[in-house]
């Protein structure tokens, strides 16, 4: 479900007539003339993203510990982009984008701090 809401999110973002990021904006860092440094924040974490779903794929051909390795991206690919969403796009001052972003590190909190307790 992530990689479709992923998918969906820079195909919308490439072809708004707003602005113009192009797709090779998307998924090179910091390449877009638009915004460079929060775009730039959005293509690391699509490209951190992009890895471990191509290595899901790859499964069957990787060694348990490089896919594990690779599957700990997207704990990094998670604060880039809620930075990339806070600090871009028309939605990103409105109560509700930022209210769900608290909610969501308010859960990841959480989960973090059960996870803690479970093994700590």
């Amino acid at each position: 479900m992530t990689v479709v809401f992923l998918g969906i999110h820079v195909v919308t973002s490439i072809l708004d007539a707003y602005v113009h990021i192009g797709w090779f904006a998307a998924v090179v860092p910091f390449a877009s003339p638009y915004s460079r440094f929060l775009v730039g924040l959005g293509a690391i974490a699509l490209d951190l993203m992009l890895a471990v779903f191509v290595s899901s794929l790859l499964r069957m051909h990787i060694k348990p510990g490089a896919w594990r390795s690779i599957h700990w991206l997207a704990y990094l690919s998670w604060p880039i982009a809620l930075a990339h969403t806070f600090g871009l796009g028309t939605d990103s001052g409105e109560h509700w984008v930022i209210a769900l972003g608290a909610l969501c590190v308010l859960a990841v909190g959480l989960a973090f701090d059960v996870a803690h307790e479970r093994h700590g």
